[in-house]
Protein backbone atom coordinates (compact mmCIF):
# COMPACT_ATOMS: atom_id res chain seq x y z
CA UNK A 1 0.00 0.00 0.00
CA UNK A 2 0.84 3.57 -0.65
CA UNK A 3 0.57 6.43 1.34
CA UNK A 4 -1.68 7.98 -0.82
CA UNK A 5 -3.91 5.40 -0.60
CA UNK A 6 -4.14 5.73 3.28
CA UNK A 7 -5.21 9.20 2.90
CA UNK A 8 -7.82 8.35 0.27
CA UNK A 9 -8.97 5.94 2.86
CA UNK A 10 -9.14 8.04 5.60
CA UNK A 11 -11.00 10.95 3.56
CA UNK A 12 -13.17 8.27 2.52
CA UNK A 13 -13.99 7.40 6.11
CA UNK A 14 -14.64 10.94 6.97
CA UNK A 15 -16.64 11.49 3.66
CA UNK A 16 -19.04 8.51 4.75
CA UNK A 17 -19.31 11.02 8.57
CA UNK A 18 -20.69 13.33 6.51
CA UNK A 19 -23.04 11.74 4.14
CA UNK A 20 -24.02 10.52 7.48
CA UNK A 21 -24.53 14.28 9.37
CA UNK A 22 -25.78 15.38 6.56
CA UNK A 23 -28.96 12.94 7.47
CA UNK A 24 -29.03 15.50 10.67
CA UNK A 25 -31.02 18.12 8.31
CA UNK A 26 -34.29 17.65 10.13
CA UNK A 27 -32.73 18.03 14.00
CA UNK A 28 -29.16 20.00 13.17
CA UNK A 29 -29.52 22.14 16.27
CA UNK A 30 -30.75 18.94 18.77
CA UNK A 31 -27.96 18.21 21.69
CA UNK A 32 -27.21 15.17 22.38
CA UNK A 33 -27.99 15.17 25.74
CA UNK A 34 -29.11 17.38 29.09
CA UNK A 35 -25.39 17.66 29.75
CA UNK A 36 -24.90 19.42 26.12
CA UNK A 37 -22.27 18.70 23.44
CA UNK A 38 -22.00 19.33 20.20
CA UNK A 39 -25.50 19.45 17.84
CA UNK A 40 -25.34 18.27 13.94
CA UNK A 41 -24.92 21.91 12.97
CA UNK A 42 -21.82 22.67 14.82
CA UNK A 43 -20.15 19.91 13.79
CA UNK A 44 -20.36 19.75 10.20
CA UNK A 45 -19.67 23.85 10.11
CA UNK A 46 -16.33 22.81 12.33
CA UNK A 47 -15.61 20.14 10.15
CA UNK A 48 -16.26 22.48 7.25
CA UNK A 49 -13.94 25.72 8.74
CA UNK A 50 -11.25 23.22 9.03
CA UNK A 51 -11.67 21.60 5.79
CA UNK A 52 -11.15 24.91 4.73
CA UNK A 53 -8.24 25.91 6.74
CA UNK A 54 -6.79 22.69 4.67
CA UNK A 55 -7.12 24.51 1.50
CA UNK A 56 -5.17 27.31 3.15
CA UNK A 57 -2.27 25.22 4.45
CA UNK A 58 -1.93 23.60 0.74
CA UNK A 59 -2.37 26.57 -1.23
CA UNK A 60 -1.33 29.45 0.58
CA UNK A 61 -4.71 31.25 0.22
CA UNK A 62 -7.21 32.93 2.68
CA UNK A 63 -9.47 30.03 4.56
CA UNK A 64 -12.71 30.46 1.80
CA UNK A 65 -15.27 30.14 4.89
CA UNK A 66 -13.35 32.11 7.11
CA UNK A 67 -16.51 34.55 7.52
CA UNK A 68 -17.41 31.07 9.69
CA UNK A 69 -14.78 30.82 11.73
CA UNK A 70 -16.49 32.93 14.96
CA UNK A 71 -19.40 29.92 14.90
CA UNK A 72 -17.44 26.81 14.10
CA UNK A 73 -13.56 27.34 15.33
CA UNK A 74 -11.38 26.43 17.65
CA UNK A 75 -12.89 27.81 21.10
CA UNK A 76 -16.52 28.54 19.95
CA UNK A 77 -19.09 26.55 21.50
CA UNK A 78 -22.49 25.63 19.68
CA UNK A 79 -25.81 27.88 20.19
CA UNK A 80 -29.31 26.82 19.95
CA UNK A 81 -30.67 29.57 18.02
CA UNK A 82 -31.39 29.15 14.48
CA UNK A 83 -30.49 32.59 13.55
CA UNK A 84 -26.66 32.88 14.51
CA UNK A 85 -26.29 29.79 11.66
CA UNK A 86 -26.19 29.48 7.98
CA UNK A 87 -28.79 27.65 6.67
CA UNK A 88 -27.25 23.22 8.03
CA UNK A 89 -27.81 22.59 3.52
CA UNK A 90 -25.01 25.38 3.00
CA UNK A 91 -22.64 24.47 5.44
CA UNK A 92 -23.05 20.90 4.37
CA UNK A 93 -22.79 21.52 0.46
CA UNK A 94 -20.05 23.99 1.23
CA UNK A 95 -18.00 20.79 3.06
CA UNK A 96 -18.82 18.60 0.00
CA UNK A 97 -17.15 21.31 -2.38
CA UNK A 98 -13.57 21.83 -0.71
CA UNK A 99 -13.53 18.38 0.15
CA UNK A 100 -13.45 17.76 -3.40
CA UNK A 101 -10.58 20.22 -3.65
CA UNK A 102 -8.87 17.99 -1.45
CA UNK A 103 -9.45 14.99 -3.40
CA UNK A 104 -8.63 16.88 -6.61
CA UNK A 105 -5.31 17.95 -4.88
CA UNK A 106 -4.35 14.70 -3.95
CA UNK A 107 -5.01 13.31 -7.80
CA UNK A 108 -2.64 16.34 -9.15
CA UNK A 109 0.43 15.89 -6.55
CA UNK A 110 -0.11 12.01 -6.92
CA UNK A 111 2.05 10.01 -4.70
CA UNK A 112 4.76 11.86 -5.10
CA UNK A 113 3.74 15.35 -4.12
CA UNK A 114 2.52 14.26 -0.39
CA UNK A 115 6.42 14.80 0.96
CA UNK A 116 5.78 18.93 -0.57
CA UNK A 117 6.11 21.20 2.03
CA UNK A 118 2.78 22.84 2.85
CA UNK A 119 1.95 26.58 1.69
CA UNK A 120 1.61 27.63 5.14
CA UNK A 121 1.13 25.79 8.87
CA UNK A 122 -0.99 27.35 11.44
CA UNK A 123 1.09 29.19 14.22
CA UNK A 124 2.26 27.21 17.12
CA UNK A 125 0.55 23.91 15.96
CA UNK A 126 2.91 21.14 14.40
CA UNK A 127 2.00 18.66 11.94
CA UNK A 128 1.42 20.41 8.93
CA UNK A 129 4.60 20.93 7.76
CA UNK A 130 4.07 18.72 4.44
CA UNK A 131 1.00 18.15 2.49
CA UNK A 132 0.22 14.52 3.20
CA UNK A 133 0.80 15.14 6.64
CA UNK A 134 -1.80 17.57 6.36
CA UNK A 135 -4.36 15.89 4.63
CA UNK A 136 -4.21 13.33 7.03
CA UNK A 137 -4.00 14.92 10.34
CA UNK A 138 -7.44 16.68 8.69
CA UNK A 139 -9.00 13.84 7.95
CA UNK A 140 -8.47 12.12 11.35
CA UNK A 141 -9.43 15.27 12.93
CA UNK A 142 -13.20 14.40 11.04
CA UNK A 143 -13.18 11.12 11.93
CA UNK A 144 -12.62 12.20 15.64
CA UNK A 145 -16.06 14.01 15.28
CA UNK A 146 -17.63 10.99 14.02
CA UNK A 147 -18.26 9.42 18.24
CA UNK A 148 -19.84 12.88 18.52
CA UNK A 149 -21.75 12.35 15.86
CA UNK A 150 -22.97 9.02 16.89
CA UNK A 151 -24.83 10.05 20.36
CA UNK A 152 -26.74 13.14 18.37
CA UNK A 153 -27.88 10.58 15.41
CA UNK A 154 -29.01 8.53 18.32
CA UNK A 155 -30.97 11.18 20.31
CA UNK A 156 -32.50 12.00 17.47
CA UNK A 157 -34.01 8.50 16.98
CA UNK A 158 -31.73 7.72 14.41
CA UNK A 159 -30.24 4.59 13.16
CA UNK A 160 -26.61 3.77 14.38
CA UNK A 161 -23.92 4.73 11.46
CA UNK A 162 -22.73 0.78 11.57
CA UNK A 163 -25.36 -1.77 11.83
CA UNK A 164 -23.41 -4.95 11.46
CA UNK A 165 -24.63 -8.03 9.87
CA UNK A 166 -25.53 -11.64 11.01
CA UNK A 167 -21.90 -12.49 9.86
CA UNK A 168 -20.04 -10.01 10.78
CA UNK A 169 -21.80 -10.38 14.79
CA UNK A 170 -20.87 -14.21 14.39
CA UNK A 171 -17.32 -13.37 12.89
Amino acid sequence: MKAIDTLRTALAFSDMGMKHLSEMSDAPLLRPGPWGGNHAMWIAGHLTVVEGRLQQILHGIPNPVKDWKPLFDWGSEPVDDPAAYPPYEEVVAKFKELREQTHAFLNDVGEEGLDQPTKCQPPGFGGFETAGSAILIVACHATGHLGGLTVVRAAAGKQRLFVPSRELRDF
